[in-house]
């Protein structure tokens, strides 16, 4: 199978046997497409679609620049014009794989601000997505009060790392709550982990999707 014609950058691993089931992978800061491959390939058989973010950042790639005005890097939220076009890049990219792909059930994967992006996906429509798994991120303020129709149907699971200095276990913790309050299944667990996927987050992160 050609690989598709997506609006950013992504690599593609094909299922072993043929399915309609697609994973989208999103990558934390200064990462790329190839960054969560491993762990992408130890889910059940899909199309494992790993996007690059749009702009450059050292030998990798970013969502967004941060706006730090809040209070430095623990306190930051996206810059809102690029916040913008990168949901609107992976909007367009999914849509386009999912053509291309003949998928029918689509989940999202992201870290960092991959999963910051997934989690305002979720919010924005619901009904593209059958689960969520968001790992070391928060609820971006510019969706933090959306309460979209539809959110109690998409399982979420929220991943945190206890000693993480870059997003606080506190930030993943208030998303978990608050998706919980706008009607959203949530699995939240911590780890004794900083900013990256341990082996047992990542076994958890597997089950959740298996079990979907």
């Amino acid at each position: 199978m050609t690989d598709a014609d997506l609006p950013l950058e992504h690599a593609h691993a094909a299922p072993a046997k043929p399915t309609n089931r697609m994973v989208v992978v999103l990558h934390g800061r200064g990462a790329d497409e190839q960054d969560l491959l491993p762990v992408a390939r130890e889910l059940p058989p899909a199309h494992i679609v790993s996007l690059r973010a749009p702009d450059p950042m050292g030998p990798g790639y970013t969502w967004y620049a941060l706006d730090l005005s809040a209070g430095g890097l623990s306190q930051s939220q996206p810059d809102p014009d690029g916040f913008r076009r990168s949901l609107d890049l992976v909007n367009e990219s999914i849509a386009t794989a999912r053509e291309a792909y003949g998928a029918e059930s689509v989940g999202l994967l992201g870290f960092s601000q991959g999963s910051i992006t997934s989690l305002s996906l979720l919010l924005e429509e619901p009904a593209r997505f059958d689960w969520v798994a968001a790992l070391h991120g928060y609820l971006a303020e510019s969706h933090a009060d959306r309460t979209p129709a539809g959110l109690e149907d998409v399982p979420v699971f929220i991943g945190a790392g206890e000693a993480d200095e870059v997003i606080s276990a506190d930030r993943a913790e208030a998303a978990a709550e608050a998706l919980r309050e706008a009607g959203a299944p949530v699995t939240y667990r911590t780890y004794p982990t900083g900013h990256g996927i341990g082996r047992t987050e990542l076994d958890d992160t597997v089950a959740f999707i298996s079990d979907r």
